[in-house]
């Protein structure tokens, strides 16, 4: 018996269609990969299952779940559903865990609420299993833990098991390593697959990394403006006939044209650099420990360059950022910015682009003053023209700049962050993180847009990523960081075929890589 069969599936909220005669299937034991850029509607069609829709919405055709109609349930059979048959994963495991609640005691709830019978004692038991399962042994991650005290691939963890913990027929995951570095990542799809194979459940993987479902899913589904344009199993890569998918392939693995060279002049100059941070005491009169963050760093961008900085969660390469930004002091070596100390004076000559261009903005404000902010640094406002050119250069319109943040895409918002690194001709622009959260064609966009301005205006760029494809694709040179220190540095390329460092090895045998056509 089919396992999950969605039968001509049309969903609109208040009137408005989202959803048009979509059909899916998945069996026991099954991995299906729904593919499709934000708004395609991947996301509704995975709610759609368990029925956590906004207000206003309509279904029409068929779920067929464990063969039942999902469409026909009331809602005190759908909350019996919902953990029981159908376990999700969200994409935050931060905002998806209760902060005030211990690891265990979220575990557990799940069991408790749908197994009332169940004593406390007995739902921690069987919490410690699922978290065991899902790479938590109790002997490192005690159940009383909370949220804030685990990184983010252990965060997602703690997820999956509360997914998990009643071994439902189906998972659904919805983007649930957007935000991981690519160890992590390997780690959750691995972890993913073999609860899989173990429990014989279908698991339906939500996302915009082609890359990611084509090393694992047994079948792919391309969504597109609310319908499955193109299905096909693990295969697709050769037998895709639609124009979307094949530009979906096309966009994964761009390569941006870069014809600028850099100049042999260093513009930033780290030297022997050290970031110490004082930690809590453990008692009262306890001395107070330090942990070093930035362990002797070196290195030099040149003018014209685009250097890469790439590294795992916690490795130090935010917190080197800060430094080189003047927002945190050093306690050890200097920081030198066309050969001036980084300090007030100094700062005016670097800008950054953030990885949520919506939150990096205030949404009161419009996009003329939000571009025209950096000029606070010069003493003076922006002009008309200023504004103008700045959105230009970016591709987009002098009438933009009357509008409000929240009317743009996602790439038309980063685009806007950076127009407002560009307004005051910086030399050094930081881009931390700046297309992580991108679909793969808007990605692809911005990479050749910041090629483009590299090429025109002799930009120097920082870019720092966990998404190593993009590091490959942008940068001149690449550092890897470890635990504080720069383990490796070199050319991009040849960090990338010819590795020196394990740890190097690891980060590009962990990276999910698209399947040759």
């Amino acid at each position: 018996m089919t396992l999950l069969s969605i039968e001509n599936l049309s969903l609109s909220i208040r009137g408005i269609p989202i959803l048009r005669d979509v059909s899916l299937s998945l069996n026991h034991g099954e991995i299906l990969g729904v593919i499709g850029e934000s708004g395609s509607g991947k996301s509704l069609t995975a709610f759609s299952v368990l029925q956590l829709l906004p207000r206003g919405t309509t279904c029409e055709g068929r779920i067929n779940l464990l063969g039942e109609d999902v469409l026909t349930k009331s809602e005190k059979a759908l909350c019996a559903m919902r953990g029981r048959d159908v376990g999700m994963v969200f994409q935050e495991p931060m905002t998806a865990l209760n902060p005030v609640q211990t690891i265990g005691a979220q575990v557990a709830e799940t069991i408790l609420i749908h197994e009332p019978q169940t004593s406390k004692v007995d739902a921690m038991e069987r919490a410690a299993h699922a978290l065991t399962r899902c790479g938590l042994p109790q002997d490192r991650f005690p159940l009383g833990r909370y949220p804030h005290e685990m990184s983010g691939g252990q965060r997602q963890r703690v997820v999956i098991a509360m997914a998990i913990a009643l071994q439902p027929k189906l998972l659904i995951a919805d983007e649930p390593t957007t935000a991981l570095d690519v160890t992590t990542q390997a780690e959750i799809l691995d972890l993913l697959a073999r609860l899989v194979r173990e429990d014989d459940m279908g698991l339906m993987l939500i996302s915009h990394d082609l890359a990611v479902v084509s090393d694992m899913a047994h079948r792919i589904a391309i969504m597109r403006n609310g319908e499955v344009v193109e299905e096909g199993g693990a295969d697709l890569h050769r037998t895709m006939t639609h124009p979307y998918t094949k530009a979906l392939f096309a966009a994964s693995s761009h390569q941006p044209e870069r014809n600028a060279s850099p100049e042999d002049t260093p513009l930033l100059e780290v030297n022997d650099a050290i970031r110490d941070y004082t930690l809590p005491r453990k008692s009262l009169f306890g001395s107070a420990d330090t942990f070093r963050a930035v362990n002797d760093v070196s290195f030099q961008i040149k003018r014209g360059e685009s250097l890469g900085l790439v590294g795992e969660s916690g490795c130090g390469k935010s917190t080197l950022t800060r430094a080189i930004l003047g927002l945190e002091p050093l306690q050890g070596g200097t920081i030198l910015l066309d050969g001036q100390p980084v300090g007030p004076q100094v700062r005016r000559k670097m800008q950054v682009v953030f990885q949520d261009p919506y939150g990096s903005f205030n949404p009161r404000h419009k996009v003329a003053r939000l571009v025209s902010e950096p000029f606070h640094l010069l003493g003076r406002k922006a002009t008309d023209a200023e504004i103008d050119e700045a959105l230009m250069s970016v591709g987009l319109t002098p009438a933009d700049k009357t509008k409000y943040i929240h009317e743009f895409s996602g790439g038309q918002r980063q685009r806007i962050a950076i127009a407002r690194a560009l307004i005051i001709k910086p030399e050094l622009i930081v881009l931390d993180e700046a297309v992580s959260a991108l679909d793969v064609s808007i990605r692809a966009q911005i990479l050749d847009l910041l090629a483009d301005l590299s090429d025109r205006f002799g930009l120097t760029y920082l870019f720092i990523s966990h998404d190593l494809s993009v590091v490959r694709a942008i940068t001149d040179r690449c550092l890897v960081m470890q635990s504080g220190k720069i383990v490796e540095e070199g050319p991009t390329e040849r960090l990338f075929t010819a590795p020196a460092h394990p740890y190097t090895q690891t980060l590009i045998a962990a990276a999910p890589t698209l399947p040759e056509s």
